[in-house]
């Protein structure tokens, strides 16, 4: 049923995803808060970040085999975006979720985002079962020190650790 299970909020997720982009065109509320809105597009930029920084993060220091993919990465990554947050790329569909909503301003772009969200949050449980697996009680203790999707606590803890030094 995993694997099923898998499938059917992959498929749902998609879905939500793509109309919630479509639609944030489709519904577009101009008379909506400029300052909510470009809260929007900052949110927006932030996503990009930890979208795309886990790529070079795991091609650094993840030990792919050149020329692989760098979701091919054998080796334990607790620095540089993965010091701040264990799952960025599903943080960054988090924040695209929320950065559209603010953007549209409409209820229907929220509701699909609240949908997206849940789906993200609750894939990165398959997403920790799976590096359990893969590098065990490394990924735990690492787990403990690094939160789950929160980046703000995520950097002020970095922060942290680098002013006690």
């Amino acid at each position: 049923m995993k694997g099923a299970k898998a499938i059917i909020l992959a498929v749902i997720l998609t879905i939500v995803a793509i109309g919630q982009i479509i639609l944030s065109f489709l519904l577009y509320n101009k008379n909506g808060s400029p300052i909510i809105r470009n809260i929007g597009w900052i949110v927006l930029w932030i996503s990009a970040i930890f979208g795309w920084l886990p790529i070079y993060t795991f091609k650094r220091w993840g030990g792919v085999p050149k020329g692989k993919s760098y979701m091919q990465t054998n080796v334990l990554v607790n620095r540089g975006v993965y010091a701040i947050v264990r799952h960025p790329q599903y943080l960054a569909g988090v924040l695209i979720s929320v950065a559209l909503t603010l953007i549209a301003q409409h209820w229907l772009v929220g509701v699909l985002g609240a949908v997206a969200i849940v789906i993200y949050y609750v894939d990165t449980f398959e997403e920790e079962e799976s590096a359990v697996k893969k590098f065990g009680e490394g990924y735990q203790r690492y787990s403990e020190s690094v939160p789950r999707l929160n980046f703000v606590i995520g950097i002020i803890r970095v922060l942290r650790h680098r002013w006690r030094r």
